[in-house]
């Protein structure tokens, strides 16, 4: 999150007028993250958080919305977008951008979670996951292995000759594995594809809800639960696997959903997947930064780290 586009106090009170949300007692941009501008809104009737989308069309963006209607109607705790109280419209327009308005969560981000945490969050995906199967809706994971293979030849001149050896040999790999059969069987539905620490609140133990579906999509629940192992189950200087957190997410996840055996087979590689997405996306947000108040990229070298502890290291659930 960041801000690229500024909103004044009249345009913010415009747009809860048309909610009917109350009168705006507070107005404050989001520093963290690199896609869209957010703010927090504070109004007589609770507290907001209000989204204007920078890349994403509006065309695109009827799909995260509704899957989050949907989600939240299914008993999952997630942020419920707020219509307009005459067109029943879900999709707003502020400064131009096309915006939304969501209730902001209880509780706080857990940064430095302990296996209650992370089986709080293997419980709840696996729910997440179940209860996305009857959204009706469909649209691509937007930053899965097309958008890989487009992004690479930018960023690769950036890369020194062991960086760019590691991006083309990890690419190949990933085409390779996308083309098997097993892969082919993975089970799908909306995925959240972007369920760090920092998109999961906490009350304690207890855990409040996820958020920001921004980079959702129709993929496999498999690189889903990848993409959590590789933020929540690992030790983040060096990218190293904790094999405590790890046992205890798949533990609760699989409590919910059992993987299958083609899932539990190539766990290892969509672990390698998941590092390799969001190295690429760091690389990109990194030497070919957007401006904006608040922007701070984050440092591609993380995800460098824990996609050679990956291929090192191979992510196995007989040795968890």
């Amino acid at each position: 999150m960041a801000v690229f586009t500024t909103v004044s106090e009249p345009e913010a009170q415009a747009l809860l007028t048309r909610l009917s949300l109350g009168q705006l007692t507070g107005l404050r941009g989001i520093q963290g993250g690199i896609e869209n501008t957010n703010y927090f809104l504070s109004s007589t009737q609770g507290e907001w958080v209000l989204t204007l989308f920078e890349r994403l069309s509006a065309a695109q963006l009827p799909f995260y919305l509704h899957l989050m209607k949907h989600l939240a109607h299914h008993g999952i705790p997630v942020p419920d977008p707020q219509a307009e109280a005459r067109s029943g419209a879900i999709l707003h327009q502020v400064c131009g951008k096309p915006a939304a308005v969501v209730q902001k969560l209880a509780g706080h981000s857990q940064l430095a979670p302990e296996a209650v945490h992370c089986a709080a969050v293997g419980a709840m995906l696996a729910q997440m996951h179940l209860a996305g199967q009857s959204f009706e809706r469909s649209q691509p994971n937007l930053r899965a292995l097309p958008w890989w293979n487009e992004t690479a030849p930018l960023v690769l001149p950036y890369l020194d000759e062991e960086q760019a050896a590691l991006l083309r040999a990890e690419l190949a790999y990933q085409n390779h594995i996308a083309s098997s059969s097993a892969y082919a069987a993975l089970p799908r539905g909306p995925i959240h594809a972007d369920l760090f620490r920092d998109n999961v609140m906490f009350d304690g133990t207890q855990l409040t809800g996820f958020f920001d579906f921004y980079f959702a999509g129709i993929d496999h629940w498999l690189f889903d639960l990848a993409v959590c192992l590789n933020d929540w189950c690992i030790d983040l200087p060096s990218g190293a696997h904790d094999s405590a957190r790890a046992q205890a997410l798949l533990a609760a996840y699989q409590a919910v959903r059992p993987l299958t055996p083609a899932e539990r087979e190539l766990l290892p590689a969509l672990a390698r997947a998941g590092a390799l997405r969001f190295w690429i996306s760091r690389l990109w947000d990194f030497y070919l930064p957007r401006e904006a108040a608040l922007l701070q990229p984050h440092d591609p070298r993380h995800f460098e780290r824990v996609l050679r502890q990956r291929v090192a290291h191979p992510l196995r659930l007989d040795t968890l």
